[in-house]
């Protein structure tokens, strides 16, 4: 199925990879899982978290036998785009969300500012996998709204958050097909 088509005013998306994002959210869910089950004063150890998340990262996205075996299709170069785009709020986000927590050490505002940022993020995404990621990004959003609202839950809302990748993951990986969305182009 090719990544993009144009016609009549409108372009055609092609979600092809949903499979391997499936493979990516549920390393990091796992790997989230992993760093709260030995997070300690830190909520989320960022050792085992930073570890997993860049052999995640390898795994899922950078080895070509995976992402050829869970591909069903081509990327186009705007859904290229927009998953650069996406990293980069991402950064962004952490940066302005978090980070201003990051002398003070506070731990729990750290890893809540990052899990809104990374909910944030996933609409970006909506563009490489189509509707799922808004459906995660919801969710992911919501559970760090309420880590901030309900102090004395934050480890139950990052653990939930955890498992939302998971399962949002292990559902693309199994069951991710192609889809399609039009939307309109300038052109």
């Amino acid at each position: 199925m090719s990544a993009v088509t144009m016609e009549k005013g409108k372009k055609e998306l092609c979600f092809n990879n949903k499979r391997s994002c499936g493979l990516w959210l549920t390393l990091v869910g796992a790997v989230l899982l992993a760093s709260l089950a030995f997070g300690g004063r830190f909520l989320i150890n960022p050792v085992i978290f930073l570890a997993g998340y860049y052999i995640s990262f390898y795994i899922a996205n950078i080895n070509k036998k995976v992402r050829t075996k869970l591909s069903q299709g081509p990327a186009s170069k705007f859904q290229i785009r927009m998953i650069f785009i996406s990293i980069a709020f991402l950064f962004f986000m952490m940066f302005c969300i978090a980070g201003p927590y990051i002398p003070s050490m506070n731990w729990r505002m750290i890893w809540l500012g990052v899990n809104l940022a990374t909910g944030l993020h996933f609409s970006g995404f909506y563009f490489v996998h189509g509707k799922s990621m808004l459906a995660i990004g919801a969710v992911c959003t919501v559970l760090s709204v309420c880590g901030y609202i309900f102090a004395d839950h934050t480890t139950a809302f990052l653990l939930a958050d955890a498992a939302a990748k998971l399962i949002f993951g292990i559902y693309l990986l199994v069951f991710g097909k192609p889809t399609k969305a039009y939307i309109r182009s300038n052109a």
